[in-house]
């Protein structure tokens, strides 16, 4: 806010360092600030006292097959999920993927230099599509939230927005077979009626982002299924239907893990 911050009352300032645990986040930062990508990921999955059950494991590609994956997963907590999700993929492939994010989360030293961030918070940048062409172009994998934002309440279920058609037609574009993921877990109910709140109020700033640190610390010492599909060949996304229906097929076989 600049100038304007010196406005905002002290007891919003406080609510605010409240409901994004600064004290706790920026702690952890410093305890863990020697630690950067995927060593930093899994730091953060010990910390959150988080246990993955993985299933379908073996269908994550050979790390020496020579060829370039897109990971795409929902998106069901909107953070701890991403910092699973970076840890398992890390690993197996020796800290060689990138992920399309939030750019909020550039602010997070461990994080930044597997990040290629796409801004969510104001006006889009004009160089997001070079950072996504030079994310496809390069010799990382990359992994992907192809909703763009965390899982919402729809029917009474926890599903994901529909999926954005970029991951398929860059795939494409850069001969990169497609690796689905699904990960379990949700956020509480609170978070949903506030994110059903803002849509119904059609607020352009996504307030329920604010809470989704909040979540995060709700969502400590639990166990989430992490589950892998077997990689859709890139040759599979042909002319018979349009991106965006190619995107919403892959997100349906996500949902069947």
């Amino acid at each position: 806010m600049g100038d304007k911050a010196k406005w905002v009352p002290g007891v919003l300032v406080s609510w605010l360092k409240h409901i994004v645990h600064q004290d706790q986040v920026n702690a952890f930062l410093w305890e863990s600030r020697h630690l950067t990508g995927t060593e930093w990921l899994t730091e953060c999955v010990r910390y959150l006292d988080m246990t993955l059950e993985m299933v379908g494991e073996e269908n994550l590609p050979d790390k020496n097959d020579g060829k370039l994956y897109t990971f795409v997963s929902n998106h069901p907590l909107g953070g701890a999920d991403g910092v699973a999700l970076g840890s398992i993929i890390g690993k197996h492939y020796d800290g060689n993927f990138r992920y399309l994010v939030n750019d909020f989360l550039m602010y997070l030293p461990g994080l930044a230099p597997l990040c290629i961030p796409i801004n969510k918070t104001g006006k889009q940048g004009r160089d997001f599509p070079a950072m996504v062409e030079a994310g496809f172009h390069s010799d990382h994998h990359m992994l992907m939230f192809p909703a763009g934002l965390c899982s919402r309440k729809i029917d009474g279920k926890i599903h994901d927005l529909p999926w954005k058609k970029t991951f398929i037609s860059k795939s494409v574009e850069t001969h990169r077979d497609i690796v689905p993921i699904h990960f379990s877990g949700q956020n509480s109910e609170k978070f949903y009626r506030i994110a059903n709140i803002c849509k119904a109020l059609n607020l352009k700033f996504n307030v329920a982002m604010l809470f989704l640190v909040d979540e995060m610390y709700k969502n400590v010492h639990k166990t989430f299924r992490v589950a892998f599909g077997k990689p859709i060949p890139w040759q599979t996304f042909d002319k018979s239907k349009t991106p965006v229906q190619w995107a919403q097929y892959v997100q349906d076989k996500v949902y069947e893990l």
